[in-house]
């Protein structure tokens, strides 16, 4: 005969995540040696002032002969001394031809046709910043953790920035500020929540002015009495039964030979996913035996 011995317990949270992508970088084109309105060709690099973002490509494209794309300080019409910088040189080339340099810095980058710079055949390139948000991720507690009341955790978030540095993490719980933490780690804690489902909200900043925000909900419930009941035993050694429970809390099983030892030994942990919870013990030995069902405390750090 199996016997049933009823434990209460104590319950666990709940949580959600989110995040922020650049774009793909761009190609932008430059015609050297492109032909004029006359349909003459010209000694020019057209357009002459090109714009284009950090990680972008320029390919340069011959629509005439004899012409190069050189980094650097460029010689004005009259001029002789056109100063290659080094950061990239075509050398000279005619039509069909084509150079392409990606651009992985921000700023102002002169250039000039080592051929045809004194007759004004000069470039610029305007790189500007990619405007990247930071991120941010909360990692504590996970998403959909469920908690008993009343529930205690430590919220906890990462942020980094690849463009910038973060200035600081403000967590909410709802639209209520908990904290505005400088620097890592960005942690605040949370204590004796009631029953209710809860929003928190991690914003990260940068240096750059820049935002991102992950949000999480948890879900605290009141534990239910755990009551054992509908026992069935199938020879040899298999006996089941239920036991009521919060569903996303976790529950640990025991059993023991005599109530006196007190010597329990765990058969079983689950998170429930109902209520009623069915249990097999496929493994009963000894006669009589006890069981108990202990709701587990809340886990989250």
């Amino acid at each position: 005969m199996k016997l049933f011995f009823r434990w209460a317990g104590v319950p666990i949270g709940t949580m959600i995540l989110t995040s922020a992508l650049s774009g793909p970088a761009a190609t932008v084109t430059v015609f050297v040696g492109n032909t004029n309105l006359a349909g003459t060709a010209a000694d020019a690099f057209v357009p002459p002032a090109t714009n284009a973002s950090v990680g972008d490509h320029v390919v340069w494209v011959w629509e005439g002969n004899f012409h190069s794309t050189t980094s650097g300080t460029n010689g004005t019409a009259g001029d002789d001394n056109g100063v290659p910088s080094g950061l990239w040189d075509s050398g000279i080339n005619s039509q069909p031809h084509s150079f392409t340099n990606t651009f992985t810095s921000a700023g102002s980058f002169l250039y000039y046709c080592s051929v045809h710079f004194s007759l004004g055949m000069t470039g610029v390139v305007n790189v500007t910043s990619i405007a990247v948000p930071p991120t941010v991720s909360i990692t504590n507690p996970p998403n959909n953790a469920t908690f008993s009341a009343p529930a205690s955790f430590t919220l906890m978030a990462t942020a980094s920035s690849s463009r910038g540095t973060v200035t600081n993490v403000q967590f909410f719980e709802g639209g209520t500020s908990l904290a505005n933490i400088p620097t890592a780690p960005y942690v605040v804690p949370v204590n004796s929540l009631g029953a209710a489902d809860y929003t928190f909200s991690a914003v990260a900043s940068d240096n750059t002015g820049l935002t991102a925000t992950n949000s999480v909900t948890i879900h605290v419930v009141t534990a239910v009495p755990i009551i054992l009941g509908a026992p069935q035993f199938s020879p040899p050694s298999d006996f089941r039964f239920e036991y009521t429970a919060n569903p996303g809390l976790i529950y640990l099983v025991q059993r023991t030979s005599g109530l006196s030892s007190g010597s329990w030994i765990t058969i079983g942990t689950n998170m429930a996913a109902s209520s009623p919870v069915l249990f097999d013990d496929p493994a009963a030995s000894g006669n009589p035996g006890y069981y108990r069902v202990r709701l587990q405390p809340n886990t989250s750090p």
